[in-house]
């Protein structure tokens, strides 16, 4: 965190140091809502920034980013390193969009050399909003505490119609298998409800993740992945 935002959460703060930190934040919204604005209808892939080339997980999140690539949608993540690279890269590869989302940290994390557009973030809430706010489907790749946080806003978002039911796919059965048992565990206590489970895809295929998105998402809400807003000039606005 920013030791703005590290001050902001150790509790009340002066009116003017609440009011100045809000401003921030809204300039923050604003700036990623200019850089993306044109991006086109997004998949956003979630996952550890510390698996390097070629890992399986890096290289199955590249095969499968180029495939949803394929279907005209923007690969949007993190912008980091890892899967989120790998998925970037597939993207490259196949002449398809890609885009970041870069959280800015102490310790510097570089967006990836496979992005056409970046935007960097100050805070991980307004950089979380943003990958949500443009995405039409989520793909969860093996990652850490950051990619279930971004995997479980989405599911409750969905979950409580904040947004609309979009598909989202859990990558890789072996690896996730013990967060499945725990939603079903949660199922059985009655937690969350009996269908809620049928909000997300758990697989190893990459082609039925695919088929899985072209349905959920193309299909079900009429999209036209390879459309994008044109930019109007005369606001400054960038392609």
């Amino acid at each position: 965190m920013t030791k703005s935002e590290i001050k902001f959460l150790e509790g009340p703060q002066n009116r003017w140091t609440e009011f100045t930190f809000t401003v921030n934040v809204l300039l923050e919204f604003i700036k990623g809502f200019r850089k993306l604005h044109f991006v086109g209808p997004c998949v956003t892939i979630f996952g550890s920034a510390r698996f390097k080339d070629g890992h399986p997980y890096y290289e199955k999140t590249e095969e499968l980013a180029a495939k949803i690539a394929g279907l005209g949608f923007t690969i949007m993540t993190g912008g980091g390193p890892g899967i989120m690279e790998a998925a970037n890269k597939g993207a490259k590869d196949v002449g398809g969009r890609s885009v970041g989302c870069n959280i800015v940290l102490p310790f510097e994390q570089a967006h990836n050399p496979y992005l056409d557009k970046w935007v960097n973030i100050k805070y991980f809430f307004v950089r979380k909003t943003l990958l949500i706010k443009y995405s039409y489907a989520f793909v969860v790749m093996p990652g850490g505490f950051g990619t279930l946080d971004e995997y479980f806003e989405a599911l409750t978002l969905i979950q409580t119609k904040m947004i609309q039911e979009f598909p989202i796919v859990i990558f890789d059965t072996e690896f996730h298998r013990q967060l499945v048992e725990h939603i079903d565990l949660m199922k059985a206590a009655g937690t969350i409800s009996a269908t809620d489970t049928n909000l997300f895809l758990f697989t190893d295929s990459v082609d039925e993740a695919v088929a899985y998105i072209q349905k959920n998402s193309i299909l079900k809400f009429k999209l036209k992945p390879g459309t994008r807003r044109k930019p109007r000039r005369w606001l400054w606005e960038g392609d």
